[in-house]
């Protein structure tokens, strides 16, 4: 099989669809594996490590798009990309289609195009091994980039975290006690931050509150989600619903009620969003006002330790991809539920997908 690995070019997305360490192992099994120029540069990646490897560099985007039996990327393919893609081949990678533009459904739709999208992939005890990793370093990143969002120099209200003697810490408000949720609560503990959490699910309240003593837990419900916001600095929302978009939890007349200059940071913005006034943003303008307070959307967040970030999820996501480059897309997805879970568009037909999305990405 051709597996092609092209150059990801959504402004900032540093991370890149196989590490040589996978080309490696792919091409030992016979697989031939072309690698775009430049391709794993943001990753720390050379070309000359590829070719160590057994990959073939390409030099045009055309070629690397055309050659592709199965195309190994990083994010949902740009408008550009769409008009390169060969019809009736697979792509793998970080999809987020429950966020897609409809006309970008269409184009794939008409090209009969299959797309497993590694944040679905779901095994039977309902994980998710290919979003868990990056769902732990966006909840990491989550205390790292919201305690510099909160400095001065940053347009924030001064805030240190951690607080200092006599002065009491910032209030870090997690809505969502999920794997993000829980990194996130991780990271603020280990900055002296203190923290709330709500969620709907008793269970994971008690496991945070087991875990974490000291953390304030909370039932998600309107009243203390309204209670909660109004004197939180930062609120970082974190909900996933497998499969599906998530829900407005945070209203704009919650927003309007937080205090001026506290930051918003909608971790869950690559599936739409959680919050009435999110939009998402980017790394180069990652925060903008909204009712007095600052929100930060960046969908691709891990990207920002592009290195780590690729490591992590190619880690869990290999053996789906092994499997696929093995059997071809549609005995891979005959064979294995998960992968088939994945499959949110097969030979061009939707399958657990809406036919109507708000198409929530940034523009391209």
């Amino acid at each position: 099989m051709n597996i092609c690995v092209p150059k990801e070019r959504r402004t900032f997305e540093f991370r890149v669809g196989l590490t040589p360490g996978a080309v490696q192992m792919l091409t030992k099994e016979g697989h031939t594996c072309y690698v775009e120029h430049n391709a794993g540069i943001g990753a720390g990646f050379s070309d000359l490590e590829y070719e160590r490897s057994g990959a073939r560099i390409v030099y045009t985007p055309h070629e690397v798009f055309g050659r592709a039996d199965l195309l190994c990327k990083v994010a949902r393919p740009t408008y550009e990309e769409l008009e390169w893609l060969r019809p009736e081949i697979t792509i793998m990678g970080l999809l987020h289609l429950f966020s897609s533009r409809q006309d970008k459904i269409d184009v794939m739709q008409e090209k009969k195009i299959t797309t497993i999208s590694y944040e679905q992939i779901q095994l039977p005890d309902g994980s998710q091994p290919v979003r868990k990793p990056l769902s732990q370093i966006g909840g990491r990143l989550v205390a790292q980039i919201g305690a510099h969002l909160l400095q001065n120099d940053a347009g924030g209200k001064g805030i240190l975290l951690g607080g200092m003697g006599g002065v009491p810490p910032a209030e870090a408000v997690i809505v969502g006690a999920g794997t993000s949720g829980t990194a996130a609560t991780r990271s603020f503990l280990g900055v002296g931050a203190h923290v709330t959490i709500l969620d709907t699910n008793l269970d994971a309240l008690q496991s945070i509150h087991e875990t974490f003593p000291g953390v304030a837990t909370m039932v998600s419900n309107p009243h203390n989600l309204a209670r909660s916001t109004s004197y939180a600095d930062i609120l970082a929302t974190c909900i996933l619903i497998p499969g599906e978009r998530p829900p407005i939890v945070i209203t704009r007349e919650m927003v309007r009620a937080m205090k001026p200059r506290s930051l918003i940071m909608d971790i869950s913005i690559d599936e739409g969003g959680c919050v009435e006034t999110s939009r998402p943003t980017t790394h180069e303008h990652p925060t903008f006002i909204e009712e007095g307070i600052t929100h930060y959307c960046v969908p691709n967040m891990g990207s920002a330790v592009a290195r780590t970030s690729t490591y992590a999820f190619l880690n869990a996501a290999y053996p789906f991809i092994k499997q696929v480059a093995e059997k071809g897309s549609e005995q891979a997805i005959d064979d294995n539920p998960a992968i088939e879970m994945g499959a949110l568009i097969y030979k061009g037909e939707l399958r657990r997908l809406p036919a109507v999305r708000a198409g929530t990405e940034e523009e391209e």
